[in-house]
């Protein structure tokens, strides 16, 4: 099938689900009998999902869209993103193409190191254990390239340098820092700390505690950049240059005030933990190294800033962000995962550090969307103009029925299964409180919410 090379689809969210799936197909390669297959019931049956945890009785399916018009280092990409927030999809899409007028994002990104730990403790004199420590450098990252020969025969494994670390008390932390390549590392960096922590603690002449990784792998930073004329950021009623300074001032708000940082912060985690579930790797371990990283200086600050550049008549908005990111395309889920792969294929990432930019690309994308939302109509319009057709169906909308209710509710400003209930003629009967709303022939008990 010819691929057309573009994540620009334009009226693709007009189109129903099997026209959206040809047209994918068409502009990614992908056969769209692949693409139908692995999407098929969620993309995980329970026999497979038996074999991933415990105690199984079923899988739990979540929206998988696509954000269109992401141009990454001169690059196109269709992303794939599973989120159960409505308007979270559509933003990134929106904000990429706002991104994409002022030449698409940028990307630059560390190699893929992450660092394990091991913990002494009851060390009776931390500086000569140090000392023995860092003397043993060679010995130790030996012992530890020895337990991953197929991770150094693909050009990486443990390098040749290690961190020792006083933390007080008489303990003692020491960090061995791996390549892990196309893998996130979990699992290596902790069969390294394994293989060398009982020689370490021999040689700091403490007690051997912990060995694990750390999800703050500040060596394993993206950073992106992005450039947005003012012109396209105007709307309606607000002019570009207006929306480009009322941006920048609530970057500022996030720079002084922690609170509103977690949750700029949060816009962001929208568009990287979307790519990060639908490709299979760990969202929480990502969510945590950001969140600590955010907080590294001791004070709780935004991953992505913005500001404004240029006179008014040639206005533009600048953003910028950094950030951990530790993804994987091998192994883990993928393995298991056919959604996940394909969520791959759809990429076309060669790379985990690829990966890794195009989804610092996406939660930068989805951090101007909710900005701009902000800084002009507010979040709320957008955000339960899609919101309302979740809870329209909720409300027993026929299918035929959902964009008539919702846009009737949104219309009201009075988006609540009550007033939907009332556009479809249904009874809600709220399991807590007995309490009955709108009377009809049909009936659709609720839990309290």
């Amino acid at each position: 099938m010819k691929k057309t090379h573009s994540s620009r689809l334009p009226g693709f969210h007009k189109d129903d689900v099997a026209a959206r799936l040809e047209r994918l197909a068409e502009a990614t390669g992908i056969d769209l009998a692949d693409i139908v297959e692995a999407l098929s019931a969620g993309g995980l049956d329970a026999k497979a999902a038996d074999k991933v945890v415990e105690n199984v009785i079923g899988t739990y399916a979540l929206p998988f869209g696509v954000a269109l018009n992401v141009r990454v280092n001169g690059r196109d990409h269709v992303v794939p993103m599973v989120v159960e927030e409505p308007s979270v999809v559509a933003a990134a899409s929106n904000a990429a193409k706002m991104v994409r007028a002022g030449g698409g994002f940028e990307v630059d990104a560390d190699p893929p190191v992450m660092a394990t730990q091991v913990e002494l403790y009851g060390v009776a004199d931390p500086i000569a254990g140090a000392v023995r420590i860092r003397a043993a450098r060679a010995e130790l990252v030996a012992r530890a390239r020895e337990v991953v020969p197929g991770l150094v025969e693909r050009g990486g494994g443990p390098l040749d340098e290690l961190d020792v670390r006083d933390l007080g008390g008489g303990m003692l932390v020491v960090h061995l820092f791996v390549d892990c390549r196309d893998a996130m590392g979990a699992n290596l960096v902790n069969t390294v700390a394994e293989a060398v922590g009982d020689r370490v603690a021999e040689l700091g002449g403490g007690t051997l505690g912990l060995r694990i990784l750390t999800n703050l792998c500040d060596r394993r930073r993206v950073r992106v950049r992005c450039r947005v004329p003012a012109a396209v950021l105007a709307t309606g009623s607000v002019a570009g240059v207006a929306v480009v300074d009322a941006i920048e001032q609530a970057s500022r708000f996030a720079e002084a005030d922690p609170y509103r940082a977690a949750t700029h912060n949060k816009g962001i985690m929208n568009g990287v933990d979307a790519v990060c579930l639908a490709t299979g790797n760990d969202w929480r371990a990502v969510e945590a190294g950001a969140h600590a990283f955010a907080a590294r200086t001791g004070w709780y600050s935004p991953l992505a800033t913005w500001r404004g550049a240029g006179p008014a008549s040639d206005r533009t908005l600048e953003g910028t962000l950094e950030m951990p990111l530790a993804l994987g395309t091998v192994g883990g889920t993928l393995r298991v995962h056919p959604a996940a792969r394909l969520a791959l294929r759809l990429l076309g990432t060669t790379s985990a550090t690829e990966l890794a930019g195009v989804a610092a690309a996406t939660g930068l994308a989805s951090n101007l969307a909710a900005l701009r939302a902000l800084a002009t109509d507010g979040i709320q319009r957008g955000h339960m103009a899609l919101h309302a057709r979740s809870v329209a169906l909720a409300a027993g909308a026929a299918e035929g029925d959902v964009e008539r209710v919702a846009r009737a509710i949104v219309e009201a400003r009075e988006v609540t299964i009550d007033k939907a209930g009332k556009a479809t003629g249904v009874t809600f009967i709220d399991k807590t409180t007995g309490r009955e709303g709108q009377a009809s022939a049909r009936v659709v008990v609720l839990a309290a919410s």
